[in-house]
């Protein structure tokens, strides 16, 4: 039998069978959903990193590790990246299992993640 490629999502699923490998992943997800957003931004808009950086009021440096998806960013930083790139963030978090009775905005993206039981959406617009 030939070689065959596995697809990203067949490797991905056979490593979050591992609790400390989910874990992490679960532990990461927003850092991760962020880096995405901010280098499509950055992309989609011409910029630099060192021009969204300046947009964003901080060193460039912070843009290169938002950019990482390695690190969880704040609540301020998730204000200051909404403010500075003039978008919409909603955060929902509630427990994984209960179904959502808050009323939600239109949005035009989003992604959701679960973490410490939580399924939380992110969604800009």
């Amino acid at each position: 039998m030939a070689d065959q490629l596995i697809s990203n999502d067949d490797v991905l699923a056979k490593e979050l069978r591992d609790p400390e490998f989910r874990a992490e992943w679960e532990r990461t997800a927003l850092a991760r959903w962020l880096a995405v957003e901010v280098a499509h931004y950055r992309a989609e808009h011409g910029l630099s990193q060192r021009r969204l950086a300046e947009r964003l009021g901080v060193h460039q440096s912070d843009v290169a590790r938002m950019e990482t998806g390695e690190h969880t960013p704040s609540l301020e930083r998730l204000v200051r990246v909404a403010s500075g790139l003039d978008i919409e963030l909603m955060i929902d978090i509630r427990p994984e299992k209960k179904k959502a009775q808050l009323p939600k905005k239109r949005a035009l993206d989003a992604g959701s993640f679960v973490l410490g039981g939580c399924e939380v959406i992110l969604a800009t617009a």
